[in-house]
């Protein structure tokens, strides 16, 4: 952890007691008894991975790393010859399974890099963190503080854990959680609706990870209006059954489909009327807008031409 980040991460820890008004607003904390810890609150340590789990309230969908989301991370701690900043942690209370000890709040990636770097021939490699005492509105707070901006977690993930986060520690209050978290109520109401698309939409995308808030947004007209609503449902689950055929499409590709059922029908071209014995000897009048367009077939012959410029000019201008 960088210096700047950690004195971030300190004034936030700082302003998280002693705040009656903000306390009350939110609710109860759900912090919860904590046994005292040998090492203590703020300790580092150095710990098996394996020791470790992720908090179930993490913003980071941990099913979703592997080797090549994380080739960074492995690289550069494989090069170090150790984790250069510490993941945050505070203890297991329910016993954990497996002798594990300790709830990985922030830090998933470094977890996997090190846990990975384990399995792969580094057997030496150890997990470090900073053990703090947090209740899990805390916790909420501190890993968004730490991973709010960060790319590699997608729109969706975070999405969805200001969704559950919103209900679990915030009343389900919008004004609330906005005011904890230091944002505008537009901006987080925008990342709420991400979460709420709903799961035929979804799944019809290849990867979470490919949902952008933005999409939400193009999409909130259309599923607000029963009709449309029930077709762009329906592409969805065709595009789904079709992703499990094996028929993949990037993010764009789903959404242009998702949001096609809106476009009004292309408007029919008139027919062009042809002047002459048959297309091939005679001028095709095309209408483009306010002009008309003349088409000679590059075969018609000098007296087929007379003959259709005639019968042309006239349908348009009558006898003389």
């Amino acid at each position: 952890m960088s210096k700047s980040k950690d004195a971030a991460f300190g004034d936030l820890l700082s302003g998280l007691e002693g705040q009656p008004e903000a306390a009350k607003a939110a609710g109860p904390d759900k912090r919860r008894k904590r046994k005292s810890s040998a090492a203590g609150a703020g300790s580092i340590l150095l710990v098996d991975p394996a020791a470790c789990r992720i908090w179930a309230g993490h913003n980071r969908s941990y099913g979703l790393l592997d080797e090549e989301a994380c080739s960074d991370l492995i690289a550069g701690i494989r090069a170090q010859g150790c984790q250069e900043f510490p993941a945050i942690v505070r203890e297991v209370q329910d016993g954990g399974a497996d002798g594990q000890a300790y709830e990985v709040i922030c830090g998933a990636r470094r977890h996997f890099a090190v846990a990975w770097l384990r399995e792969n021939g580094h057997t030496e490699m150890q997990f470090l963190v900073e053990l703090r005492d947090l209740g899990d509105e805390e916790a909420f707070r501190l890993a968004d503080v730490e991973n709010r901006h960060r790319r590699d977690i997608s729109d969706y993930e975070r999405a969805c854990s200001y969704a559950v986060a919103l209900e679990r520690y915030y009343g389900g209050t919008q004004s609330v959680m906005a005011r904890r978290l230091e944002v505008s109520e537009s901006w987080l109401s925008r990342r709420l609706a991400l979460a709420r698309l709903p799961e035929e939409i979804v799944a019809a995308y290849a990867s979470i990870r490919d949902i952008l808030e933005v999409h939400a947004r193009q999409l909130a007209p259309l599923l607000s209006d029963p009709g449309v609503r029930k077709k762009v449902l329906a592409v969805a689950r065709d595009m789904a059954a079709e992703k499990a055929e094996g028929t993949a499409r990037t993010g764009a590709q789903v959404l242009a489909a998702l949001l096609a059922p809106a476009r009004p029908p292309a408007a029919e071209l008139p027919a062009p009327k042809v002047y002459g014995p048959s297309a091939a000897a005679g001028i095709a009048a095309i209408p483009r807008g306010r002009k008309l367009v003349l088409e000679v077939p590059p075969e018609i012959s000098r007296a087929e031409f007379d003959a259709a410029i005639r019968e042309f000019v006239r349908d348009r201008f009558g006898d003389a």
